[in-house]
């Protein structure tokens, strides 16, 4: 009888949790019986990559003491893993030989520390409505291919019963997301590095309203995920759809004040609101997927690892001694010398 967690099991709970959306089977790859293995691509030469929810690169009879979710697969997340005791690493993103493995092959990388990896990504889309909780409604209808557009996610919802306008929703995005300790994390750090230039992803993406007052109500909602590329026309098709629609609520991605989305969200008369970006989705579906596999799982430890991405200042990045080192190789070597 096993007496311990492998890999195989946490294939298995993934697979539970996704109701059969993982790749039990080799022949899915090829064989079109798994919607979720996919092409992604830009059509840029060499550059498209294949989603293959399930176990990419690891032995399925590993034993798994310690399992980390994370957003997307890193040489940082990597060398975390392998600092920390982690044998096995489920990313909610697709996950690319090389690029997401400090530009060198996976197998190389990940066995140099014993360490199995996991995708889901599109497999996790759509399973749960907190996303859209979050941001205040209840979905009544969920797309995860838009316009027939694999990964564009439309949610249609109606407000929650607390949630009687515009600035309830900036309000509850707020205190769902700890904004506060956020900014105060920065402040720290920029008072430390005595360096107030410093900026934060999540402290420089706050919500932000694009069209309409903050008293206005909200009923019922369409929440757009426009990095998926949804279109203007597409919105105008939703519009169509559910006619009594008064609100737009973007996030995952973001757009800028004069996107033709936004454009198109006032010729409307739309509210329009732009919430949370990616950097935080490690919160809002990395976390319930962690909270999933550790009650599925119980005797593996469960930890969440979250990017945290900062810009500084060339001149004040690091400490003297690093920037002297970095300002001698570049003169040295990597500035082309005059004739």
């Amino acid at each position: 009888m096993q007496s311990e967690t492998i890999v195989a099991d946490v294939v298995h709970a993934l697979d539970q949790i996704t109701g059969g959306r993982v790749i039990t089977d080799l022949s899915q790859l090829s064989s079109g019986k798994n919607r979720f293995v996919m092409i992604k691509t830009s059509n840029i030469p060499g550059k498209e990559v294949m989603e293959t929810p399930g176990l990419v690169w690891g032995d399925p009879q590993m034993p798994v003491r310690k399992l980390a979710v994370v957003m997307t697969l890193t040489e940082s997340v990597i060398e975390l893993a392998g600092a920390t005791g982690v044998d096995a690493v489920v990313a909610h993103h697709p996950i690319a030989d090389a690029a997401n493995s400090g530009g060198v092959p996976l197998k190389s990388y990940l066995s140099l520390y014993n360490l199995a990896a996991l995708e889901l990504h599109e497999a996790f889309h759509g399973l749960h409505p907190g996303i859209p909780f979050i941001h205040g409604h209840q979905t009544f209808r969920v797309d995860v291919a838009y316009g027939g557009i694999p990964g564009s996610v439309v949610f249609f919802g109606r407000a929650l019963p607390e949630v009687k306008t515009v600035g309830d929703i900036l309000d509850r995005l707020e205190r769902f997301m700890g904004a506060g300790l956020e900014q105060e994390l920065l402040a720290r750090e920029q008072e430390i590095r005595d360096c107030w230039e410093i900026q934060e992803t999540i402290v420089a993406n706050g919500t932000r309203l694009f069209n309409g007052e903050v008293n206005n109500p909200v009923g019922t909602i369409i929440h757009i995920t426009p990095h998926g590329g949804l279109t203007p026309e597409h919105l105008e098709q939703a519009v169509r759809e559910h006619p009594d629609a008064d609100t737009v609520i973007c996030s995952i991605s973001r757009v800028r004040p004069d996107s033709p989305l936004v454009q198109k969200a006032k010729e409307l008369g739309l509210n329009f609101i732009v919430g949370n970006t990616h950097a935080v989705e490690i919160l809002e579906n990395g976390m319930p997927l962690a909270y999933a596999l550790q009650s599925l799982l119980p005797g593996v430890e469960v930890v969440l690892f979250r990017e945290r991405v900062t810009s500084t200042p060339l001149a004040k990045a690091g400490n003297e001694a690093i920037r002297n080192y970095a300002r001698d190789i570049a003169d040295k070597y990597l500035i082309p010398k005059k004739q």
